[in-house]
């Protein structure tokens, strides 16, 4: 392997930096996009029938917040609430709304450069392809004799760096695509238990008394 990376020349670093950032990268989001961390399926209903005769205490909210990312939104919809026994319905879907940027903001970390990477790799490989043909061309003397020591390493520079281009992005890509396919389902799925939510809050709701005619 060591031989490889010499016979690839300076070009191959930045790609074995990125393929390490990769690969961290697609692990960290392969624990954190885990249904139980993200969505649990079974939270929204356990989180009505808890609250089907009452709000909860703050303790309860405070550990619905810290079950998961939707457990984050369901428990901005019941501070509110708590908070504001008047509130809208408008204010209640604000509320509901602004926690699940927050929450998507959440579950897309780290996608933007595991993407950028994927970009970015090809464009690597393509600079070491050309590094190599500088050093093809450069072991052609004036008089048209060749120095077969350069040429050999100008053509290992320019092969292995467009191959290990491809190999570092065609994964990062794969990855990427899969993950921003998740996020788009669990925000969905996020976006349909808040509007669960709202009715169900909004019993709990007091109402303004209508004014005297």
């Amino acid at each position: 392997m060591f031989s490889i990376i010499q016979a690839a020349g300076w070009p191959i670093w930045p790609l074995i930096l990125c393929s390490i950032v990769a690969l961290a990268l697609i692990i960290e989001r392969f624990y954190q996009l885990r249904t139980k961390v993200v969505a649990p399926p079974a939270l929204l209903d356990e989180v009505i029938t808890v609250t089907r005769s009452s709000l909860p205490g703050a303790d309860v909210v405070n550990k619905l917040a810290a079950n998961s990312v939707l457990g984050s939104v369901l428990a901005a919809g019941l501070r509110s609430v708590i908070a504001e026994p008047r509130i809208t319905e408008q204010a209640l879907r604000q509320s509901l709304e602004n926690a699940g940027r927050e929450a998507v903001h959440r579950v897309e970390r780290y996608l933007n450069t595991l993407g950028t990477i994927a970009s970015a790799a090809p464009l690597l490989g393509l600079l070491g392809t050309v590094v190599g043909m500088i050093e093809i061309f450069g072991s052609q003397s004036p008089t048209g004799e060749s120095n077969p020591e350069q040429l050999a390493h100008g053509i290992s520079v320019a092969l292995y760096n467009t191959a290990f281009g491809l190999i570092v992005a065609i994964p990062s890509l794969m990855f990427y695509r899969y993950f921003r396919g998740r996020v788009e389902e669990f925000e969905l799925g996020m976006e349909l238990a808040a509007e669960r939510m709202v009715p169900h809050l909004m019993r709990f709701v007091v109402r303004a008394p209508a004014a005297a005619a």
